[in-house]
């Protein structure tokens, strides 16, 4: 009944957010600052993560794959749907969980402590639309682009660790990114990067904005709120990977 009952108060926060903005400039000015905070603020993060995923991953395929029959472009191969299909999309939105997550269920959890969600709606505001909407409307853009980037990233880190680990060399391994590329990954990456760049947002939103008592359940509330994010993103992965492969 307890699961029930934050699924029901989440799909009303939800359909709560859809309402006419009082002021459309005030609005898009909050929009355009929490696509700054989400997206430029994590750009650093990624650019590593990415960088050494793409790295680690050249190097182990290439410690596996110990037969002489293998061609060594088979590692770029492996590589490249490796970061597209799973390591771009979903270990970059897992960390983007714990990076985001956290810091919007605190955010918006000092302001419900604070009173200040109370004051907003005193002066006639939804706060629904004001503090969570800007949230998952920045995500849903800013999210995708960079994991766009960690792909790109992910294989340029593991074009630059074969060839410094002698493993193969620059040539062999874009030869080996364009032999039996399929564009549909791209597209089921991007499908997982919208559906988690939702979940990211919205579910620390909703903890944040109910959350109960003083300073010590705001913390409790974004470790909960990142913890249910990080298994609704491998639960809808498993799903998503069962109906679109």
């Amino acid at each position: 009944m307890n699961f029930f009952t934050h699924l029901g108060k989440y799909l009303l926060m939800l359909k709560g957010m859809f309402s006419k903005p009082e002021n459309a400039k005030l609005y898009w000015k909050e929009f355009m600052h929490q696509c700054a905070d989400i997206g430029v603020g994590s750009l650093g993060i990624v650019s590593i993560i990415s960088l050494f995923m793409g790295a680690v991953s050249t190097v182990q395929t290439a410690y596996q794959l110990v037969s002489p029959l293998i061609s060594k472009s088979t590692i770029a191969q492996i590589v490249r749907d490796t970061v597209i299909l799973e390591f771009a999309p979903t270990l970059v939105c897992i960390v983007l969980a714990g990076v985001i997550g956290s810091k919007i269920a605190s955010e918006l959890g000092n302001m419900r402590v604070s009173e200040q969600i109370d004051a907003l709606e005193i002066m006639g505001i939804n706060t629904k639309t004001y503090l969570v909407m800007p949230k998952i409307a920045a995500a849903l853009v800013t999210i995708p682009l960079m994991v766009i980037l960690a792909m790109v990233l992910g294989i340029y880190g593991g074009r630059f660790a074969g060839s410094a680990a002698g493993i193969l060399s620059t040539d062999t391994f874009d030869k080996g990114l364009m032999e039996s590329f399929m564009p549909f990954n791209v597209t089921f990456a991007l499908i997982k990067a919208y559906t988690f760049a939702f979940f990211i947002s919205s579910i620390p939103a909703y903890f944040g904005y109910y959350v109960t008592g003083g300073s010590l359940e705001i913390g409790r509330s974004s470790t909960k709120s990142v913890v249910v994010t990080c298994i609704v993103i491998l639960l809808s992965d498993y799903i998503l990977a069962a109906a679109l492969l």
